[in-house]
């Protein structure tokens, strides 16, 4: 009997153990057929970023959300300047603007397509700061009627919480070199000599960017310093300030083209961003809903860390950029 019984816990060991090898290998089964198939569809979807893009066609450029410096984005205007079958070009701009250098690097890569082929600009819910900045760079501006459009300007902004520090009983003590070095920072109120210094500094890249919208919507400069004051101004008024060039949508930007000299028969063919590889992306959203789950987070809250994780909550240096109750638009 307690042989029998012995014979019967083996068996039922053994079967456990088969059928947990069994589902490792399902496992890395599935695994390597996921890979497999993420891979064809890579292949097959045009990731290498040539579907549909060896024949003529109109190329357009999304130019969305807050504005950094792009190697990305750069890269992929430099793709279009340089494709023969690229025949006119739309940038597709919604942006409350963003870092001044990030603007003025993706500013000085679409007047490099304009030197090759027509551009034009279809500004959608918003092109303010270094988004207007950039749609300026195009030869042609179209907005709607309610688009919001201008804040041409620059800031720079830093935390002060020195208050906070003395409540909570904190005091950091700094040695530099010279009394500017390091400043302003968030540990103590800025000196009059601090602001002056970023003051200067604010204004002469003001300068600079009132210069860039005189020379591209043909102004004088009075009439650009009267429109630089920081104001927004709906699509309707941009019009009639001349800051835009028509009013419309998609077709418009078509249309303009075709007095150029392009087919308005052309397929219009989005350059889209080069994907980070499939796998790589669901892997890393399932680290984060791992870390959101250990964290005791909501899962929900997975979205807040990429977003922490992966965009900068302040911007660095100097910004053009719209604020709206104090804070940038869009994700910062």
């Amino acid at each position: 009997m307690d042989k029998t019984m012995a014979n019967t816990a083996d068996a039922i060991i053994d079967r456990r153990r088969l059928r947990r090898k069994l589902t490792f290998w399902r496992v890395i089964a599935l695994l390597i057929a996921a890979i497999a198939l993420i891979g064809l569809y890579g292949f097959f979807s045009g990731s290498d970023g040539l579907s549909g893009k060896t024949v003529p066609h109109i190329a357009k450029v999304r130019i969305e959300g807050t504005i950094f410096e792009n190697d990305e984005l750069i890269k992929r205007l430099e793709g279009v300047a340089d494709s023969d079958a690229v025949k006119g070009v739309i940038l597709s701009v919604d942006s409350p603007g963003g870092t001044t250098a990030g603007g003025e690097a993706i500013y000085e890569a679409v007047r490099k397509v304009a030197v090759k082929k027509p551009v034009v600009t279809q500004v959608g819910t918003l092109a303010a700061s270094a988004g207007y900045m950039i749609a300026s760079a195009s030869d042609h501006i179209v907005a709607r009627q309610s688009s919001i459009v201008g804040s041409i300007g620059v800031l720079f902004q830093y935390p002060d919480i020195s208050e906070l520090l003395t409540k909570i009983g904190v005091k950091v003590e700094t040695i530099k070199s010279s009394p500017l070095k390091a400043e302003p920072n968030f540990f103590n109120p800025a000196s009059d000599e601090a602001k002056a210094m970023i003051h200067r500094m604010i204004m002469d890249s003001y300068d600079w960017f009132v210069g860039l919208v005189q020379e591209r919507r043909h102004f004088t400069r009075e009439q650009t310093l009267a429109l630089a004051d920081g104001s927004v101004f709906t699509g309707r008024q941009a019009l009639a300030n001349k800051l835009i060039d028509e009013l419309g949508g998609e077709d418009k930007a078509i249309a303009w083209l075709k007095t150029k000299g392009v087919d308005d028969k052309l397929k219009v063919v989005e350059w889209k961003p080069v994907q980070k590889s499939t796998f790589n992306s669901l892997l890393s959203q399932s680290a984060l809903k791992m870390l959101a789950e250990y964290l005791g987070i909501p899962q929900e809250g997975a979205g807040l860390l990429r977003d922490l994780t992966g965009e900068r909550i302040f911007l660095d240096g100097l910004v053009s950029v719209w604020h709206v109750d104090g804070r940038p638009v869009g994700a910062q």
